[in-house]
């Protein structure tokens, strides 16, 4: 998996990192079981703080798109199927597609949704 960040971009460096690795792993180019690289050798790779890349990674399981497994490191997850999951997924996609009609990014779209909860 190769990561890049954009310097010029107003989207923080973590949810730059975190945000590609939803995408790859939705896309199919990453598979559950896939070993990310550790927090120190991202952080060198992309000339980032060591907190940066952390924090990206602790979104990614607080989100349930990887597990740190301690020194077998972080392992991507297959997709969790919850009861209701149906129902979230289809409201969430008609959100996404409403604050991309208004012109909202990723980001003002998630502020809406934690307003709202």
């Amino acid at each position: 998996m190769i990561l890049s960040i954009d310097p010029g971009s107003p989207t923080p460096a973590y949810e730059q990192i975190r945000d590609q690795v939803v995408a790859a792993v939705a896309a199919g180019t990453v598979h559950p079981g896939t070993r990310l690289p550790t927090v120190r050798q991202l952080a060198g790779d992309l000339g980032l703080a060591a907190n940066t890349v952390a924090r990206a990674y602790r979104e990614l399981e607080t989100e349930g798109h990887v597990a740190t497994r301690g020194r077998n490191g972080t392992i991507v997850l297959g997709r969790r199927e919850e009861p209701g999951q149906d129902e979230v997924v289809a409201a969430a996609t008609m959100l996404a597609r409403a604050a991309q009609r208004s012109g909202l990014d990723l980001a003002s779209a998630i502020g809406v949704l934690r307003h709202t909860w």
